[in-house]
């Protein structure tokens, strides 16, 4: 099996170069949107194992914040492109998409994946009611400028911006406290048990240097092809007859977080349910309070603000996965038709953006 994985990432390594090549020779935009995409994938595995050394080193709730940064560097990346190029709803879509997806796909598959192998997996439900919780303040301060746009129909449009300066500040230092909440007060909830992870990848022999130039080596390839990524965004929609909404919220998101789909996945399959656990919501958490805030004041900045009022089917989205998360978070153990159940809500709502 592992060789068979091994086989299938050596073979998208092909596709890394080809978005290149393509906007030098003028291929049509889906084709560079694609092979971004699939580019992307060999680089997030890499990523994955890089990630998995140096959370043996640092312990747990480090590994998580480790991959959750460096998987978020590619969606923040990809929103200040498409926020320079004006796109601001895919920028938002692409926020919605990947708290959503970070919740509901991300913890979902790997619930499924590690519940199919085990028959009940436990995770400390004190580190993942605290990200539940910081999760649904996130959903409250994404909510309410929509809200009070909606009940204010004839507020001025720099009254919305600075409701959303405001709220992006009151997000980012939350967010500061939370890791330090995390990394120092509180370390000991996000530690699991010490086992031997690089010897599943076979990457035992790997030094914390090495990983760590993997990681960065990396990282810079996502960056590079989600810059190729979103600006074909706009052109693939028309081809495709996709709306940018859907293409934001669900295709953007899950390249942006492909690093955290992997990792956390592998992780549930080797019973490591606390690590997969705070990638999912680590990074759901550092997109709404991190990636949102640096984006919203970025805007201001480069005179494309942004008033953070999400479309009412985005904002029932991140409703909905803040509370179905409720529900799973605070037992402190998980099955795989918690799974399933997940993935569910995300195939519907994942609908609904398509329809729409």
């Amino acid at each position: 099996m592992k060789f068979s994985f091994e086989n299938i990432l050596n073979i998208f390594l092909v596709f890394i170069p080809m978005p290149i090549i393509g906007a030098y020779l003028h291929w049509p935009a889906y084709i560079i949107f694609f092979t971004a995409c699939l580019g992307i994938v060999p680089l997030a595995g890499l990523m994955g194992k890089a990630t998995e050394v140096l959370a043996d080193r640092v312990g747990s709730g480090a590994g998580a914040l480790l991959n959750a940064t460096f998987g978020n560097a590619c969606e923040l990346i990809i929103a200040l492109s498409a926020l320079r190029a004006g796109l601001i709803d895919v920028v938002e879509a692409s926020i919605t998409g990947s708290i959503i997806g970070n919740v509901l796909l991300v913890l979902g598959a790997s619930i499924f994946a590690g519940g199919v192998k085990y028959r009940t997996q436990y995770f400390n439900r004190t580190a993942a009611s605290t990200s539940a919780t910081l999760l649904a303040l996130a959903a409250i301060g994404l909510t309410v400028p929509a809200v009070c746009q909606m009940a204010n129909q004839h507020r001025s449009k720099e009254g919305d911006y600075n409701l959303a300066m405001w709220i992006a500040g009151v997000q980012f230092v939350v967010y500061i406290l939370s890791l330090i909440f995390a990394l120092k007060t509180h370390k000991q909830l996000y530690q699991g048990p010490d086992e031997d992870k690089g010897d599943d990848l076979g990457i035992g022999h790997w030094s914390p240097r090495r990983a760590l130039g993997v990681l960065l080596i990396s990282t810079l390839g996502v960056a590079i092809l989600s810059e190729y990524l979103v600006h074909a965004v706009e052109e693939s929609a028309e081809t495709l007859g996709l709306n940018h909404i859907f293409i934001g919220v669900i295709l953007v998101a899950i390249v942006g977080n492909a690093a955290e789909h992997s990792t956390a996945i592998l992780m549930a399959m080797k019973n490591k349910m606390d690590l997969a656990m705070n990638i999912a919501l680590g990074s759901g958490a550092q997109i709404a309070l991190f990636v949102a805030p640096v984006i919203v004041f970025t805007g201001h900045f480069i005179g494309r603000p942004m008033d953070l009022c999400f479309s009412s089917l985005e904002i029932l989205s991140i409703v909905v996965s803040v509370i179905i998360l409720s529900f799973v978070a605070t037992d402190g153990e998980c099955n795989w038709l918690e799974g399933v159940q997940l993935l569910a809500i995300y195939a519907i709502l994942g609908a609904a953006f398509f329809f729409s």
